[in-house]
């Protein structure tokens, strides 16, 4: 999310209180982030290995980001080398039954896109 449209959270220029989850939400990679922290806690590596196709850095900027919104924790530990993981904040869990809703919703629709000629 760029930089100058993260502060729009913490002003009232939205017409819906929707549009603050769609901020939020809005990075290419932050649902699959939440649905693989909404598993348990995950430690950098292992998140780049359960999404393969991002970039270091655009999954750092993401983590970052979610961090800063207050939807996920980030625990440091003093090792070497250095020992990161991420979890969800109890308003970060709140997103879950979204998420399962989602899931089903995709499912419906996949089976029902099936045989259907574009």
């Amino acid at each position: 999310m760029p930089e100058d449209r993260t502060h729009k959270i913490s002003c009232s220029s939205y017409t819906y209180e929707l549009e603050v989850a769609f901020e939020i939400l809005s990075g290419k990679w932050v649902p699959q982030i939440i649905w693989h922290l909404s598993k348990g806690e995950k430690r950098f590596g292992q998140l780049r290995k359960l999404m393969p196709k991002v970039t270091q850095k655009m999954l750092t900027q993401q983590l970052r980001s979610l961090e800063k919104n207050g939807i996920i924790n980030r625990k440091a530990y003093p090792e070497v080398p250095p020992v990161v993981e991420y979890s969800l904040t109890e308003i970060g869990e709140k997103l879950i039954p979204s998420f399962n809703s989602l899931d089903e919703w995709a499912v419906e629709y996949l089976k029902g896109r099936e045989g259907q000629v574009e």
